[in-house]
């Protein structure tokens, strides 16, 4: 079904799509287990310390939803199922769509695993307008994946973005009720969809600033776009101020960025319990830089600063960074930054969260060097730290030959001997925990832990 507000290709120059997959997650599941199919099924980190990531419309009815903790999650949908989930399948899956989104348009970034925005602006004379359009690629999403989608076309990303949310199915204690599908924004009617909207449906506008707004009587769109702009400037700042006033007017003019490359690599565990031992963190702090160099490297890249990221049992958190001379990627040297900025960090208050993400990225250089400017930091160091100079240049081809092995026979044929556990090589997982740290045992409702890729 399609519900059109006026045909926003015969107002602009702009035909711009936001298409996002309706609870992908938990929609993969039940597609590919159809027993689950009318459940209410919670994908996520179903421990103490987890969140959902998505979950299907019968465990909305009960006011579940993505990010809220999985205790609270329990609490209002008792009978939910829960699943750890499969990060490499979603990635599959995902990369499935946007082969899809591509067959209308060269023009698609993605957003996330499950959401995309589409630039169609010069592809409605081959497949119609974009509400058209966006009919097709809910066709064939449900033909070639099993799944649902839901489709927004505006002149924007902003209206566009919304326009998807208004075409989601929703959920209610009475039952499921279906979205339109694909809703569009005509020109014309930017501005009576935009301002009934309350503020936090625009980008840039958190818990924070929705407090500050509703300070100022500002709790809708509307009402925004009628507070002058130098207000808002003095209030929330320049930069901010300026940006929610235009977005207040609907005015966006971002384009549709292909391709677009990640800022950073990295990877972080919420563990089960806090940890105060340092050479367990270390341990752990290894499996992660393994995780996130590997990904460095899988992905042609070279990284210049690496930032360690400690939150306690207490909910403080610390970051170190170190910026580098030259761009590093083999594991050893990015593991012997990561390992001396944690040694700057006190832990005598238990962590609850590490993580390490690499950034500054690069294309690979010739000859490079490292030269870490640490002393008696780096881990285990009673005097002078080790030599690291050449760690680059000695380990570069070695994580190459690693690389290759794991390509052939999986990520645990070969790997740093630190990692080395009673079971095997501990190697970390794309994906793994990626909602918070899983119960040892499985909570009533819960089944055994599939894992990523399982």
């Amino acid at each position: 079904m399609t519900a059109t507000r006026g045909d926003p290709g015969s107002s602009g120059p702009r035909v711009v799509l936001h298409v996002d997959m309706d609870a992908f997650f938990a929609s993969v599941e039940v597609r590919d287990d159809p027993g689950l199919a009318g459940r209410a099924v919670i994908v996520g980190g179903s421990g103490p310390r987890g969140v959902v990531a998505a979950c299907t419309y019968e465990a909305r009815r009960y006011g579940v939803h993505s990010a809220m903790s999985s205790v609270e999650a329990r609490r209002r949908c008792p009978d939910a199922l829960f699943l750890s989930g499969r990060y490499d399948r979603y990635a599959e899956e995902s990369a499935r769509l946007h082969a899809v989104l591509h067959a209308f348009t060269p023009l698609v970034e993605g957003v996330a695993l499950d959401e995309a925005f589409l630039d169609v602006t010069g592809s409605v004379h081959l497949f119609g307008d974009g509400p058209a359009i966006g009919a097709a690629i809910r066709r064939r999403v449900a033909d070639e994946l099993g799944l649902a989608c839901s489709v927004g076309v505006g002149r924007s990303k902003l209206m566009a973005k919304l326009a998807s949310k208004a075409a989601k199915p929703s959920a209610t204690r009475n039952g499921v009720v279906a979205g339109a599908g694909v809703v569009a924004v005509a020109a014309q009617d930017e501005l009576a969809f935009l301002h009934p909207l309350p503020v936090r449906a625009l980008w840039g506008i958190g818990p924070a600033t929705e407090r500050r707004l509703r300070a100022l009587g500002v709790a809708t769109v509307g009402e925004l776009a009628a507070v002058p702009p130098t207000a808002l400037e003095r209030h929330l700042g320049s930069a901010l101020g300026r940006q929610l006033a235009g977005l207040a007017r609907a005015e966006d003019d971002r384009p549709v960025l292909p391709g677009r490359e990640a800022k950073s690599v990295g990877h972080e565990e919420t563990f089960a319990g806090d940890v105060w031992d340092r050479d367990d963190l270390h341990r752990r702090l290894h499996r992660l830089v393994d995780a996130s160099a590997t990904a460095l490297r899988t992905a042609g890249r070279t990284a210049r600063t690496v930032t360690v990221k400690l939150r306690f049992g207490d909910f403080t958190q610390v970051v170190r960074s170190q910026t580098l001379e030259v761009p590093v990627d083999a594991t050893p040297a990015v593991a012997a930054v990561a390992a001396a900025l944690l040694d700057t960090v006190g832990v005598d208050r238990g962590v609850r969260l590490l993580g390490v993400s690499l950034s500054g990225l690069a294309d690979p250089g010739d000859g490079t060097q490292l030269a870490l400017p640490f002393g008696p930091v780096v881990a285990g160091a009673a005097g002078p730290a080790p030599a690291t100079t050449r760690l680059q240049d000695v380990w570069g081809p070695v994580a190459a030959a690693v690389d290759a092995v794991r390509a052939r026979y999986g990520r645990t044929a070969v790997g740093p001997a630190s990692l080395v556990a009673d079971a095997g090589l501990d190697v970390r997982r794309r994906g793994e925990a990626q909602w918070g740290p899983q119960p040892d045992r499985a909570g009533p409702g819960s089944p055994p832990d599939r894992g990523p890729g399982g």
